[in-house]
């Protein structure tokens, strides 16, 4: 990227037409959410730096944002990324995503990200697949479903669940758990 901006800006904008007519013709079928997916942070930080995610990613989300919203302005735009992802998180919503996943407790504090930025980001996961679940015990898995829902519920715009992908090491009993804690 800093080798050979040319060469970068025409592979991008290639791949940015391409995503463009998929999600235009997404937004054509009438689907009510654009999923976009693009791991962009590790565990302590962003794994490519704010400036280089701004000069060449951030444009072109915005431009397949803002070609889906001409076709149905109600659309949502969901995007996943893992990791610490707090220092662009205003540019996503700048550029129009409404829901933010997954929300990994480890790399980032739901309640301070539903306290800065609630009223513009549905928060969707939140409970920890690397610890909570994986490891802990029943109660455990109840008291960080009722934190999360005392701290990122109010006010809506939480969709609750694990933080991403639910892996092999955790238990079923504790999956069932999470389940039963949500539903009450």
């Amino acid at each position: 990227m800093s080798a050979d901006p040319g060469f970068v800006n025409q592979l991008m904008d290639g791949l940015m037409g391409y995503y463009v007519f998929i999600a235009r013709r997404l937004a054509e079928l009438d689907v009510d959410i654009l999923a976009m997916a693009d791991d962009i942070a590790s565990q302590t930080g962003m794994i490519i730096s704010p400036p280089l995610w701004r000069r060449y990613i951030k444009p072109r989300m915005k431009a397949i944002v803002d070609a889906v919203r001409k076709v149905k302005k109600d659309l949502y735009v969901y995007y996943h990324s893992d990791g610490a992802l707090n220092p662009i998180v205003p540019d996503l919503i700048e550029i129009g995503v409404d829901i933010l996943n997954p929300i990994q407790p480890e790399c980032m504090d739901p309640a301070k990200v539903k306290i800065e930025y609630g009223n513009h980001l549905v928060i969707w996961g939140a409970i920890s697949i690397q610890k909570t679940l994986p490891q802990g015990t029943l109660a455990d898995i109840q008291e960080e479903v009722i934190t999360r829902m005392e701290t990122c519920g109010h006010g809506g715009g939480l969709v609750l669940g694990p933080s991403n992908n639910v892996l092999e090491d955790t238990p079923v009993e504790n999956f069932l758990a999470l389940y039963e804690a949500l539903k009450r």
